[in-house]
């Protein structure tokens, strides 16, 4: 459905305008049924982007300061979410022998096993963008996402 149609406005002041609200609006839309979709397997959005990072890194660990860094969302505590992570057995916390304030956070079998499914599913079923955009179109988008941020 065209932008228009969503937000029942017909006009909008200059395609850049347009645009954006289109960006926003689709930005939301798409939070809503990822929440929706990642909540089936007890954990939440930003604690999905916690594990994807230390999945990354494996097997390896980082700070919660550099996981900070990487999330999607800035505004997101990521101490809270190692802690709430560390307590369901997903990640473990590793104390620096020399500096026992240095903690590194590294992801568990059983995080890795719940990456693995919610991927797996994700590619499967979920992703809206498997069915809509080719593979060009999509990296058309992340090209001019990418050239919009400058």
């Amino acid at each position: 459905m065209k932008i228009g149609d969503e937000i029942k406005q017909e006009k909008f002041e200059t395609n850049q305008q347009k645009a954006v609200i289109n960006l926003i609006f689709t930005h939301n839309w798409f939070k809503e049924e990822f929440a929706s979709f990642i909540k089936e397997f007890g954990i939440t959005a930003q604690q999905f982007n916690v594990l994807r990072i230390l999945n990354g890194q494996y097997p390896n660990g980082i700070t919660t300061g550099e996981i900070r860094e990487r999330m999607l969302d800035k505004m997101s505590d990521a101490s809270r979410l190692v802690d709430r992570l560390e307590k369901c057995g997903k990640v473990a916390k590793e104390r620096n022998k020399d500096d026992r304030r240095l903690v590194k956070v590294v992801i568990t079998e059983k995080g890795r096993d719940l990456v693995e499914r919610i991927r797996a599913k994700e590619v499967a079923l979920y992703n809206p963008m498997n069915d809509r955009l080719t593979d060009e179109e999509a990296a058309q988008l992340s090209e001019l996402l990418d050239k919009m941020r400058g």
